[in-house]
């Protein structure tokens, strides 16, 4: 999309929030999040303060040291130089005049760090010109993280890609017990690894195969020297993640679990339900809310999931917050599910994606995590673009 075009939409968001503009602040790339926008190559050398300011009505503006005086000028809008820091500070001031309320990277107490790049010394400039700061972080996801239709095929081939590795794992897991041979966290591990390149694919992180204890361990990883041996009646968890290898691709993310056996116990399903009955009270949340057309904010959506998980006494046991953006990183720039490790109230946007993925962790027993993807298109229709996992499996 034109620059010109996100120009527009930025214009329409500021005037029907009541926001007389949005001023882009950078030094040294310590706000890398408005790059994509600014259509700036997150490795450029930039030495030097910029400001770009996009006022809700009228053309952009930038002030931009006379060093650098080009950074920006692939961009609209009238160039204001400066040498000295006074200089700047004048530019700015009068930039300001007239301005009441300013969007910046800023996030209020710092609530959501994911968008907060705004040092608070440049915040007390700017204040000082007589502005009220608000944060610009929901405008800012619809630049960073809508996917295109391609975006959108390409994680669904990602999806098979697990699906497949899912499948592989499974079988390489039963087939070992089966005939008695030792098999390993690691040795599975190795072998998504290498399915994943087979498929065309590729991570940023190594695969979570996890056993027993371990699985009780969020974000344990097996080692060649960590790895535990795989055996009957462990409670296996495994998390995947990968992309195609092509530019702008997008990631697919998934957490499925079984026991190594025929049978599973009863605090084994019991866990098991619990965590599946919160994954359906967040997806349930989002589905009512986009039905009447109302907004759902990501904290919102981690509360109803773990509402269910504290109800049946295990509110400690949820370690973590309740999902991620998900994008060309797996961990993408858009509104998280979280009211626990930070209060996310960015809203959930049309053509993004994002993961639910509720769990509970019995230190030093098992621990179940469930994860699905989920996507919504265009006019708020809902998909779980993963599938779901409604059953604890039993691998004999």
């Amino acid at each position: 999309m034109a620059v010109v075009d996100d120009l527009k939409r930025v214009q329409s968001y500021l005037t029907h929030h009541g926001i007389d503009g949005w001023l882009i602040y950078d030094f040294r790339g310590t706000n890398q999040s408005v790059y994509p926008f600014l259509r700036i190559n997150p490795d450029a050398h930039i030495t030097r303060r910029f400001f770009y300011w996009v006022p809700a009505i009228g053309e952009p503006v930038q002030i931009v040291h006379a060093i650098e005086s080009g950074v920006l000028g692939h961009l609209p809008g009238e160039r204001r130089l400066y040498l000295r820091w006074q200089t700047l500070e004048e530019r700015l001031r009068d930039l300001l005049k007239g301005a009441r309320l300013v969007a910046m990277e800023y996030s209020p107490r710092g609530a959501v760090p994911y968008v907060s790049h705004l040092d608070a010394g440049t915040a007390e400039l700017v204040v000082s010109y007589g502005v009220e700061l608000v944060s610009s972080s929901n405008f800012l996801q619809e630049l960073s993280c809508r996917w295109t239709e391609r975006q959108y095929q390409l994680h669904l081939e990602a999806k098979e890609c697990l699906l497949a590795c899912y499948e592989l794992a499974w079988d390489l897991v039963r087939r070992a017990l089966v005939g008695g041979k030792r098999i390993g966290e690691y040795e599975v591990q190795l072998a998504i690894l290498e399915k994943i390149r087979d498929e065309g694919c590729t991570t940023s992180f190594a695969p979570i195969v996890a056993v027993r204890e371990h699985s009780a361990s969020p974000h344990y990883s097996p080692s060649k020297e960590s790895s535990y041996e795989i055996r009957k009646g462990d409670f296996l968890l495994i998390d995947l993640g990968c992309k195609r290898t092509q530019p702008e691709a997008t990631y697919a993310d998934m957490t499925r679990v079984a026991v190594c056996d025929a049978t599973s116990t009863t605090e084994q399903e019991k866990v098991f339900s619990i965590v599946r009955g919160a994954q359906l009270a967040g997806t349930r949340l989002i589905q009512d809310r986009l039905s009447r057309k109302e907004e759902v904010m990501g904290c919102e959506v981690d509360q109803a999931c773990r509402q269910v998980i504290e109800e049946a006494g295990y509110g400690e046991q949820f370690l973590h917050r309740t999902g991620h953006n998900i994008h060309t990183d797996i961990h993408g720039p858009g509104a998280n599910l979280d009211s626990l490790e930070t209060l996310d109230e960015r809203i959930l946007i049309e053509e993004s994606c994002f993961s639910v993925e509720p769990g509970i962790y019995l230190e030093g027993n098992f621990g179940v995590r469930l994860e699905n993807d989920l996507f919504i298109h265009p006019g708020g229709k809902l998909e779980i673009t993963t599938g779901e996992q409604t059953e604890l499996l039993r691998l004999l």
